[in-house]
């Protein structure tokens, strides 16, 4: 639960009952309006680093490699959600994604339901990633 649910759940919890359902209507109203959700599960942020595997077609650029369901699969997961960005390197040995999930477990799951992975054209690295908010420590002018 995000904090301004919690806050709203506490003076409810705390309030004569009339007091409390006018408290529950405003609960109500900010989630159906969109300002808060009930339940605002914390997510990490994982990198996951894609390198050619014992399946990679040695001599070919990606563009040749037996990708096409692997796209599909990355297409499904983005559209869940699950992907903020991802891409091949531009030098034809890889690629990487960064996933949003709740676990470590639901990454490393995602990851290997990946047909390329499971074919061996693809091997992974996973790593948790603490991205740096930038924006905040620059200095306006």
């Amino acid at each position: 639960m995000n904090t301004t649910v919690k806050r709203l759940f506490k003076i409810f919890s705390t309030t004569p009952a009339g007091a409390g359902f006018v408290v529950l209507g405003c609960v109500v109203g900010l989630m159906a309006a969109g300002l808060v959700t009930a339940q605002s599960p914390e997510k990490t942020t994982f990198l996951v680093i894609y390198r050619p595997g014992p399946g990679w077609l040695q001599g070919k650029p990606a563009s040749e490699q037996p990708l096409r369901e692997h796209g599909r699969y990355m297409l499904s997961l983005y559209e869940k959600g699950f992907i903020k960005f991802a891409g091949p390197f531009t030098d034809d040995k890889g690629g990487a994604l960064v996933l949003e999930v709740a676990s470590e477990s639901e990454a490393q799951a995602l990851v290997a339901e990946d047909p390329a992975v499971k074919s061996s054209v693809f091997i992974q690295e996973i790593h948790p990633w603490q991205l740096v908010p930038w924006e905040k420590y620059v200095k306006k002018k």
